[in-house]
C-alpha cells in the first residue's frame, strides 16, 4: 500500500495547473504557427501544387492552347509522348546535356573554388567577376556568346585561326551545336558552384589541416584524405540544386540555337515549350511536363537514398 506524502499532494496539485497551462498555450502557438508559417504555405499551394496537379489534368486532355473545346483522352498523350520517334533523340539529348554541365560545372567549379581560396592581389575581385556570370539574364548571355562563336567574325574564329585552326560550324552542325550551349551554360554557372564550395573550404577547420601537415600528408593528399570528405554535404547539395537547374535549362538554349539544328539541342524541357507555344499541343506539352516532373522526382529521391549515406557530416 503507497503512503500518500504531502509532498506528493503538492505535485499532484501543481501538476493539474501546469497541464491546464499546456492545453491554453497550444491554441496560441498554433495561431502564432498559422500566423509565420501560413503565407508561406498558401503561396506554394497557389503558385506551386496548384499547377501541378492542373499540369496533369491538361494531360489527359486534347487541347490547343486558346481553345474553348478539349477533349478527354486519359493516358493517349502520354502514349504518344512514348511512342514519338523524336522521344530517344530528345531524352539522349538531355542526359547529355545534364552529365556533362553537372560533372564538369562540380569539377571545374572547385578547381576555381581551391584558386579563390588562396591569398592572391584581388582576390575578391576576382571572386566577384567568377560569380557575376551566373546574375545575368540567360537571353543575354546567349545572344552575346552568339557573336563570340560565329564561325566567321567571332573572336574564338579569330584565336584558333592565330594557331592555323578553322572555326567549326557551331551553328549548322549538330554535335558542335550542343557543345557550344554545354560551353557557354558552364560559364554561366561556374561561380555558384564555386561560391558554394569556397564556403565550404572556409568552413573546414584549420586544426584538421595542421594535424594533417603533422603527421606528414602533403597538400594533395590532405585534400583527398581531410579536406574533400568534409566538403561532402557541400557536394551533394550541389548535385541536386545543379542537376535540377541542368535538367530545367531553357533560355540559352531559346537564343542560340533554338533547339536545332535538326533537333540536336532540344531537350526535354524545351521540347515542352515548342509543343506548348509554338505549336499550341497544351495537352501533349502538359503530358511532357509530368514526365519530366516525375523525372525529377526519381533523380532527387534517388540521389536522397543513394548518395545521402556517403556524405560525412562534421
Amino acid at each position: 500500500m503507497t503512503a500518500f506524502t504531502p509532498s506528493a499532494a503538492a505535485s499532484a496539485t501543481a501538476s493539474a495547473p501546469r497541464s491546464r497551462s499546456r492545453r491554453r498555450v497550444r491554441p496560441r502557438n498554433l495561431l502564432l504557427f498559422l500566423l509565420l508559417a501560413g503565407p508561406n504555405v498558401a503561396l506554394l499551394l497557389l503558385f506551386v501544387y496548384r499547377p501541378l496537379v492542373l499540369s496533369f489534368y491538361y494531360s489527359m486532355l486534347q487541347w490547343n492552347l486558346g481553345s474553348n473545346i478539349a477533349r478527354f483522352v486519359g493516358f493517349g498523350n502520354y502514349v504518344e509522348w512514348f511512342t514519338n520517334p523524336d522521344t530517344p533523340q530528345v531524352l539522349l539529348t538531355t542526359a547529355i546535356f545534364a552529365v556533362t554541365t553537372v560533372g564538369g560545372g562540380l569539377l571545374i567549379g572547385l578547381a576555381l573554388a581551391l584558386l579563390l581560396n588562396q591569398k592572391l592581389v584581388g582576390r575578391g575581385i576576382a571572386r566577384t567577376f567568377a560569380f557575376a556570370p551566373y546574375v545575368l539574364s540567360g537571353i543575354a548571355v546567349g545572344m552575346l556568346w552568339l557573336y563570340i562563336f560565329d564561325p566567321r567574325n567571332g573572336l574564338l574564329s579569330v584565336a584558333l585561326g592565330w594557331f592555323g585552326v578553322g572555326s567549326p560550324q557551331w551553328y549548322t552542325t549538330s554535335p558542335w551545336a550542343l557543345i557550344m550551349i554545354i560551353i557557354v551554360y558552364l560559364w554561366k554557372h561556374i561561380g555558384y558552384v564555386a561560391l558554394i564550395y569556397l564556403a565550404g573550404l572556409q568552413a573546414v577547420p584549420q586544426d584538421l589541416r595542421d594535424a594533417a601537415a603533422l603527421d606528414g600528408a602533403g597538400r594533395s593528399r590532405t585534400f583527398r584524405s581531410v579536406v574533400f570528405p568534409l566538403l561532402g554535404p557541400v557536394t551533394f547539395f550541389l548535385l541536386i540544386t545543379t542537376m535540377l537547374s541542368s535538367l530545367q535549362s531553357f533560355d540559352l538554349i531559346r537564343a542560340m540555337t533554338d533547339g536545332g539544328p535538326l533537333g540536336s539541342t532540344t531537350t526535354l524541357m524545351y521540347q515542352i515549350y515548342v509543343e506548348g507555344f509554338q505549336t499550341g499541343r497544351a495537352g501533349y506539352a502538359s503530358a511532357s511536363a509530368t514526365v519530366l516532373f516525375i523525372i525529377l522526382l526519381a533523380i532527387t529521391g534517388l540521389q536522397l537514398k543513394v548518395l545521402e549515406r556517403k556524405v560525412h557530416y562534421s
